[in-house]
Parts: C-alpha cells; sequence; structure tokens
C-alpha cells in the first residue's frame, strides 16, 4: 500500500469525491508513485455495481489518467536517452536489448499492463530511453490499460463487497508470474550469451587455422 495513505482512506475519499479521486490516484500510480490503483479500480468495479458511481464516468477519466501516468514515465524514460546512449550506445548487449525492444516492446506493453503489471513502470522506462516510437507506445499502452480497467473492474463488479479477497488474490498471482518472467528472461538473456561466446570462439578457432594455413600453402 502507499506509504501516504491507507487504501481505507483512499477507498473513503472516493466514495466522498467520485472517479476525480481514482483518477488522481491511477495517475500518480502510473507515473511512479506507488499508489494501490489496482484495489482501487477493483473497488470502483464494486461502487458501481452499488450504484455509488456510473461507469461511463469513471472509465474515460481512469483511462486517461493511467496513459497519462505511463506517459509521465516513458517521457522520464526518454529524458535519460542520451546519457544511457552516452553509457551504453557502444555496448553490444545494449543495441541487441534496444533492437529486441523495437521488435517485440509491443507485446510487452500490452501485456505489462495488465497480467505481469509490477513490470509495468521499468516497461515504460526503457521503452521511452530506448528510443521506441511514442506512438506506438501509446497504441499498446492504450489497449493494455483497457483491458486492466474493464477486466479487474468487472472483477469487482461481480464481487461486490468481496470484492477484496479477490483483489488480494489477483494481486499475489501478478506478482508470482511477473517474477516468473523476469527468471525466464534472464535464464533467456544467459543462453543468449553464452551461445554468442559459442559462436564467437568457434569463429576464433576457424580464423586461427586459416592464418595458420597460409604459410604452408604460400611455400
Amino acid at each position: 500500500m502507499s506509504d501516504l495513505f491507507t487504501l481505507e482512506q483512499i477507498l473513503t475519499y472516493v466514495s466522498a469525491y467520485g472517479p476525480i479521486v481514482i483518477g488522481l490516484v491511477i495517475f500518480i500510480n502510473g507515473a511512479g508513485v506507488p499508489m494501490p490503483a489496482f484495489f482501487v479500480v477493483m473497488a470502483t468495479g464494486a461502487f458501481v455495481r452499488q450504484d455509488v458511481m456510473a461507469w461511463y464516468v469513471a472509465l474515460p477519466i481512469a483511462l486517461v489518467s493511467v496513459v497519462m501516468g505511463d506517459s509521465v514515465n516513458y517521457g522520464l524514460g526518454r529524458f535519460a536517452q542520451g546519457w544511457t546512449k552516452r553509457r551504453w550506445g557502444g555496448n553490444s548487449a545494449w543495441q541487441n536489448a534496444q533492437q529486441t525492444f523495437d521488435e517485440r516492446g509491443g507485446v510487452a506493453i500490452f501485456l505489462t499492463r495488465w497480467l505481469l503489471t509490477p513490470l509495468a513502470i521499468p516497461t515504460n522506462l526503457i521503452a521511452g530511453s530506448s528510443g521506441y516510437s511514442y506512438s506506438r507506445f501509446l497504441l499498446y499502452d492504450l489497449a493494455g490499460e483497457l483491458v486492466w480497467l474493464l477486466g479487474y473492474g468487472s472483477l469487482g463488479y461481480l464481487f461486490g463487497r468481496n470484492w477484496l479477497v479477490m483483489a488480494q488474490a489477483v494481486s499475489d498471482f501478478s506478482g508470482l508470474l511477473s517474477g516468473l518472467a523476469v527468471i525466464g528472461l534472464g535464464i533467456y538473456w544467459l543462453q543468449r550469451r553464452q551461445r554468442r561466446r559459442g559462436r564467437a570462439r568457434a569463429d576464433a578457432v576457424v580464423s586461427t587455422q586459416a592464418e595458420d594455413e597460409m604459410p604452408a600453402r604460400s611455400g
């Protein structure tokens, strides 16, 4: 939960002031300040079921707010792009990572909006610092965040007063998936690095053998 407000305090503000508070919480969280945005989305679904607020008001405000927060993160990454290029631009690993994100970054952006949510902020920063097109980022971001809001808001609506139990279970599951994803990416990166080293050694051996054979042929 947030160090600034407890979930109970935030929900009190939501019930009193409506979707504006939802948008504010989601924006702040998207910009990188820890807030219980996921729980607020689930609670919003429950509030809609209880006729505390209208979904057609809450959804647009929440969607605009979360995309704005993600864009702030992306902008911070883009702001640091010059430094990262100076620091890592000549590094082959960084260049390969940048190329990989440019080719497959859309999938990462989409999935980290609603499934691997703990990885959303790092993904935003990487997208910005790697020079990933903002228009493409915005497209995948909008799609993923819409799934996040509709999906988890609907769960809150379905579970009604029991939304908090389901929210905790979903949050734990998402954290587990994110941890497994990080481990999987680490294993993939290590295997890829080992393969490249193996190819480099093989090329070096071939080159050495060719150099050794040249004097014999010339003689």
